[in-house]
């Protein structure tokens, strides 16, 4: 089995030896590694006072006993005071569509989770619109419909959770769903909600804005993933994708090119975070892509 570790702790010498000299006395080999030192932000800040990333795959070996495998990884842990999580490499993430009208990135991820190339489980679609319903339906998949209004939110939220509580969820993806999720519920599933919308903001918020990108004559249009928290639309990034456009493009084809670009930067996105390759850093994030 192949058995993916995240490591964040204090940036100090001896990190990735001591781990390493623990997984060999344990008969794990390191199929890959990555690594990254985040300097300090204080200017002052003395040589090796950063945060350090790591990310490791390694194979476990048959006779492993899993009470020593958490020994070892603990006194590491303990040693560097380091925040370590592990995952079974390969695993289906068990994940919530939601969606509202415009369903572009949910057939996209449908899609891809179909021919096996996005390593989800889809175990449900919510929706506050119907428009999706056959579709999913027809691929056996629970379709929730919650419609909101300013006076159920609260309502709608809390069934939400039951879903999640339900299925065993571990992660929720805001395909194109647009409603506000609330300050409370965003962040009691902070790092477990992933967003995705046009790269235009802050400029050119609300309704039509690739009719209003059009009329001010931009020539880069782009999409961006992110996860979701109590600042609308300013959690850390985790993927951005762009494309030029001249003029000769209309607000038409600004849309469908858009949208185009709004599936693949969130099917990337969430193809990194479902194999471990995100790491959250405050309002930013370290993203190991290979």
């Amino acid at each position: 089995m192949h058995l993916i570790l995240k490591i964040t702790c204090p940036d100090q010498p001896g990190i990735v030896a001591d781990l390493s000299a623990r997984l060999s006395q344990l008969n794990c080999n390191i199929v890959e590694s990555s690594q990254f030192c985040q300097p300090c932000s204080d200017p002052k800040a003395q040589t090796g006072e950063g945060t350090f990333f790591m990310r490791f795959v390694i194979t476990l070996p048959k006779e492993l006993d899993n009470d020593r495998l958490d020994a070892a990884l603990n006194a590491f842990a303990k040693r560097f005071e380091a925040d370590l999580s592990t995952q079974q490499a390969g695993k289906k993430l068990p994940t919530i569509l939601m969606v509202s009208k415009f369903d572009h990135c949910l057939m996209d991820i449908l899609y891809r989770v179909q021919t096996e190339t996005l390593p989800l489980d889809i175990v449900a679609v919510v929706s506050n619109h119907a428009n999706s319903r056959p579709d999913v339906e027809r691929l056996g998949i629970p379709y929730h419909l919650l419609p909101v209004t300013k006076d159920n939110k609260a309502q709608q939220e809390a069934k939400l959770d039951e879903i999640i509580e339900r299925t065993g969820a571990e992660l929720v993806v805001l395909a194109r769903y647009m409603q506000v999720l609330s300050d409370e519920f965003s962040s009691r599933h902070f790092g477990k909600i992933i967003n995705i919308h046009h790269s235009f903001l802050p400029a050119f918020k609300g309704a039509m804005p690739y009719k209003r990108a059009w009329e001010r004559g931009v020539k880069a249009i782009g999409a961006t993933a992110h996860y979701v928290t109590p600042d609308l639309d300013e959690g850390p990034i985790i993927e951005q994708h762009a494309e030029k456009v001249t003029h000769s493009d209309s607000a038409k084809e600004l849309v469908r090119r858009g949208r185009d670009i709004e599936a693949r930067a969130l099917s990337r996105a969430l193809r990194l975070h479902a194999q471990g390759r995100v790491f959250i850093d405050g309002n930013r994030t370290v993203v190991f892509e290979h």
